[in-house]
């Protein structure tokens, strides 16, 4: 169906871009979700903030300097509970929203790995989440999610939000979505990036780089 845009352009001189939404081609988290349009970046630009309705869902519009959610989630791999305050010593947190049976995720995770690893030896603090029902997507339960972690090599926890709450504080209804956040001193950890990982998709033979979100990445954890 098509969609309906709403764009604002921010007057916060920064160099990021924030995205009221995942702007990517993406699987819905539970029954919620939208397909968001690709956009194009240019390096001279404001930051923006894009609202997408599709699917009589909007997704929630969360602004730079949005501070990193409190969470407490179980690990299924390791059984280790992480919370928010285990990535304190880091100057910038990557959170990622997944889940193993979302074919946008499927397309990515090999490159999502290789990036992860290479960012993460440089300082960057990374966590994935699947807040999927298992009532829904019983492949996204959290024995699942340990088999997942294990055959793809995730250098990063996989943590399991059985309870969507996190999902819901974060904002995030698709699969995947990205959230960069980064801290200054003892500052809280604030909001530098929200969007896709690149143009890629499945089908349409653009190669997977993660441009888009390197281009924050180095500038996070740089910064």
């Amino acid at each position: 169906m098509a969609l309906r845009l709403r764009l604002k352009v921010s007057s916060i001189g920064s160099p990021f871009l924030q995205l009221g939404s995942s702007a990517s081609a993406a699987c819905s988290v539970s029954k919620l979700g939208f397909h968001p349009p690709r956009l194009q970046l240019n390096k001279n630009s404001h930051p923006i903030r894009l609202f997408v309705r599709a699917a009589r869902i909007e997704s929630k519009g969360v602004t730079l300097g949005f501070r990193t959610p409190q969470f407490q989630l179980p690990e299924p791999l390791t059984g280790t509970t992480w919370t928010l305050d285990d990535f304190e010593a880091y100057p910038a947190l990557l959170v990622m929203f997944i889940c193993n049976h979302c074919p946008f995720v499927k397309h990515l995770k090999k490159d999502i790995v290789k990036l992860t690893k290479f960012y993460m030896e440089k300082g960057l603090a990374v966590i994935a989440i699947s807040s999927n029902s298992v009532a829904t997507h019983p492949q996204d339960g959290p024995e699942f999610m340990a088999e997942d972690a294990k055959l793809f090599g995730y250098p990063f926890p996989y943590l399991y939000d059985e309870s969507q709450d996190v999902a819901q504080h974060f904002g995030a209804v698709c699969t995947p979505e990205f959230y960069l956040f980064k801290k200054d001193g003892r500052r809280p950890f604030e909001l530098v990036y929200h969007g896709q990982f690149d143009d890629s998709r499945p089908s349409n033979n653009v190669p997977v780089t993660g441009r888009l979100l390197v281009s924050y990445i180095v500038l996070a954890v740089n910064n």
